[in-house]
């Protein structure tokens, strides 16, 4: 077993566009739940909007990449609102069963046959990030073991996970931001102050979904296509193991829980695949070594709600919900 190619894989998880995705993505179910209380169960469908919006705009209608950018971003917006307008007068369990209903409701449509000339259907959408890497400034060359390309997505992917946290952060300790917490633990008590919740809780669900349109774009412009098998609700559950890992109500924490996911994944498929390889481990093939690491990471999740539900940086008194 070649435990220094395993570490080394391990490590390139830490920095690659997939785990930058997945803490943008989770940096907005932060703003959902971390921040709002809002129980957003279909942040796939957020990333899937921006996804295909980004992509049918740049092919279908051949707009530059900044022109493709704005119409993900307008897409995730209205989708929140129809998400949200009929909701969040109601309790949060409703938006939790909207959401992930909606999320699918997404991915069967760009799998409709009828609309293949659009979306592609099941086989997704292809070579729509010309654009995108045309505004690369770096030449072709080896950088650390990457080419151009790798490093160009990697750079874009995590400069725009430090703006993103950045203006997370300046929005939750500004008055704004004080009033989602105080939404977060008492809705009515917020309600009694004079504030308009039902306003604020649409805001933060918009910018929350903005950030999920973003992971969407970040996650799909390395591979060059778009299917609607990646946006599964096995993803948002993916991005909430990412914010607990991290921690609720915190900055960081998604970040950090993304980049520990990817690195244990990483880790155990590594392990794994070498005990077969090896012959130590002969009642697993390399399919079921694969589904077996996220029953680990389950299990570690289960482990870590029970003695340190806070998650690595959350605050043991931000999980005191009303």
């Amino acid at each position: 077993m070649d435990f220094g190619f395993i570490l080394s894989s391990a490590a390139g998880e830490l920095f690659s566009p997939t785990t930058a995705a997945y803490a943008l993505a989770a940096l907005g179910l932060a703003v959902h739940f971390g921040y709002s209380g809002l129980l957003n169960f279909g942040q796939a469908g957020f990333m899937a909007v921006g996804a295909y919006g980004f992509a049918i705009s740049t092919l279908t209608f051949g707009v530059p990449f900044f022109v493709g950018l704005l119409i993900a971003i307008i897409c995730s917006a209205i989708f929140a609102l129809l998400l949200g307008i009929p909701t969040l007068r109601l309790r949060a369990d409703y938006l939790a069963i909207v959401t992930i209903a909606a999320a699918e409701i997404v991915r069967y449509i760009v799998t409709t046959n009828q609309l293949t000339g659009v979306t592609g259907s099941a086989n997704g959408l292809a070579a729509f990030e010309g654009g995108f890497y045309s505004m690369n400034p770096f030449p072709e060359g080896s950088y650390f073991g990457m080419n151009n390309r790798d490093l160009f997505i990697r750079v874009v992917g995590w400069g725009l996970v430090i703006v993103c946290c950045v203006l997370v952060w300046l929005l939750m300790r500004s008055p704004w931001g004080r009033v989602l917490k105080g939404i977060r633990e008492d809705e009515n008590a917020v309600r009694s102050l004079g504030k308009n919740v039902y306003a604020y809780k649409m805001q933060a669900l918009v910018i929350g979904g903005v950030l999920g349109a973003l992971a969407g774009m970040v996650f799909t412009l390395p591979r060059g296509a778009v299917q609607p098998a990646n946006y599964g609700t096995e993803l948002t559950f993916f991005l909430y193991t990412c914010l607990l890992l991290g921690g609720l109500g915190t900055v960081l924490g998604p970040v950090v829980g993304a980049m520990i996911f990817w690195v244990v994944l990483s880790l155990t498929q590594g392990i794994l695949y070498g005990l077969i390889e090896s012959g130590a481990v002969t009642w697993l093939n390399t399919v079921q070594a694969g589904q077996l690491r996220y029953i680990l990471v389950g299990v570690a999740l289960m482990l870590l709600m029970i003695f340190r539900p806070q998650g690595v940086f959350g605050n043991k008194k931000e999980l005191a919900f009303a």
